[in-house]
């Protein structure tokens, strides 16, 4: 495409585009927007070596080749911050620049979105139904290895305490946590053999792992090894929340009555919730986690929605074809709120906002769209903290509905202003 657009003089006309969602996964009532960090990352290093060209001699030309050798994105993106909550058709980037710059760009944004949100949005509900017990992250053995780093991250986003992935607190920082496998009992004599080789090396607060045979002889030989100050013991296995009960009973008659009980085992938000009632202390979620609970993708989309014209002046476009339209022309987006600080609209709008305020009497409006890059430089990074921060004040504001564990319809609508 941009081979041809430069051919044909196009390539350098200023060019909008914007990701969005045409709507949300079935039956979700919110998105959580992540990646914003590892896209801005992908961005700053996106470069066509050496390597890269000779792979490509053959498929593009020799003018092309040199094109692409000089490549920077030099243009400007605004974008929803990371963390936040998003519903459909929500504008979470606007990249503006030359059609050739901002369209290379298109398959790795969307790839870092539709994944890290898929795995925030999963995360978000998962801590909500967790009702603030931690949520450990340890789904790294269930998908790609790279995308298991990024799906750490993405799940400390939305509200997840810590990850099993070493990785992502050597590249992010995510604090890190884990536990011994059944591996590790098996390899030893006896079970208490077990115990003692992890309690001595880790100490008294560490997590054992007490369901590889018998969970009851499990736990006494546990408090037996480490003591009444045992950290915690580990349930991967069985009726989690009848298992649960009677662990904590014995534990408490044994003393122990701060060790606290970790459980794990294909939890999804539904499971999670279904433990409530359970003297659960913490879940460690992984599969289906890192699969999306359900829905691996968010379907964003990458589309033009204005271009130069002859004039200069930028011109609304879009697609117009059943079931996939777009809206064409550069987007506001803002997020309405009531006089008690409920969330009540997704507001998007085209073009500049009138300046005679559209805002009903009663409630505020919130811009959602910050600058990202500026002239081809990075200007809106972000920490993790402060991304984690966003996304619970954003999931906070919503409707209580958000809490719903069940399908439902976006917990607020989206307004197009005209």
């Amino acid at each position: 495409m941009v081979q041809a657009a430069r051919q044909a003089g196009t390539a350098g006309r200023r060019s909008v585009f914007e990701l969005f969602p045409r709507r949300l996964p079935e039956g979700r009532r919110y998105g959580v927007v992540a990646g914003v960090g590892r896209a801005l990352d992908a961005i700053e290093a996106f470069r066509f070596d050496g390597a890269a060209l000779a792979a490509l001699e053959g498929v593009v030309d020799a003018d092309m080749l040199e094109w692409l050798a000089s490549y920077r994105f030099s243009g400007d993106v605004w974008g929803y911050a990371e963390g936040e909550a998003y519903f459909p058709h929500s504008p979470l980037l606007v990249v503006e620049g030359t059609f050739a710059e901002a369209v290379l760009l298109e398959t790795v944004l969307l790839s870092v979105y539709n994944h890290d949100s898929a795995i925030a949005s999963a995360a978000s509900r998962m801590t909500l139904a967790a009702g603030g017990r931690p949520c450990i992250e340890m789904g790294s053995r269930r998908t790609h290895e790279q995308a298991a780093v990024a799906a750490a991250r993405a799940a400390y986003v939305a509200g997840f305490d810590a990850t099993s992935n070493l990785a992502a607190r050597a590249a992010y920082g995510v604090p890190s946590a884990g536990t011994a496998a059944h591996s590790f009992t098996l390899l030893h004599d006896t079970e208490a053999d077990a115990f003692r080789a992890q309690v001595q090396t880790l100490g008294v607060g560490t997590t054992l792992l007490v369901d590889t045979y018998d969970v009851t002889e499990a736990v006494r030989l546990a408090v037996e090894v480490a003591g009444t100050d045992l950290g915690a013991v580990r349930l991967d296995s069985g009726d989690l929340g009848l298992v649960a009960r009677d662990v904590r009973a014995q534990l408490d008659s044994l003393g122990a009555t701060s060790t606290r009980i970790v459980v794990t085992s294909d939890l999804d938000e539904h499971a999670i919730a279904a433990l409530a009632a359970a003297p659960v202390d913490a879940y460690g979620v992984g599969t289906q986690l890192v699969t999306g609970s359900g829905h691996p993708t968010c379907g964003f989309v990458y589309k033009l929605v204005a271009r130069e014209g002859p004039d200069g002046e930028l011109v609304p476009v879009a697609k117009r074809s059943t079931d996939k339209a777009s809206v064409g022309g550069r987007k506001y987006a803002l997020r309405r709120v009531s006089a008690s600080g409920t969330a009540q609209a997704e507001v998007v709008g085209i073009g500049e906002r009138p300046e005679d305020d559209a805002t009903p009497t009663g409630t505020s409006d919130r811009s959602l769209l910050v600058p990202l890059v500026a002239a081809g430089e990075v200007v809106g990074r972000a920490s993790l903290e402060e991304a984690r921060a966003r996304h619970r004040a954003s999931v906070a504001e919503l409707p209580r509905a958000v809490t719903m564990m069940s399908a439902g319809e976006p917990v607020i609508p989206t307004v197009f202003e005209q």
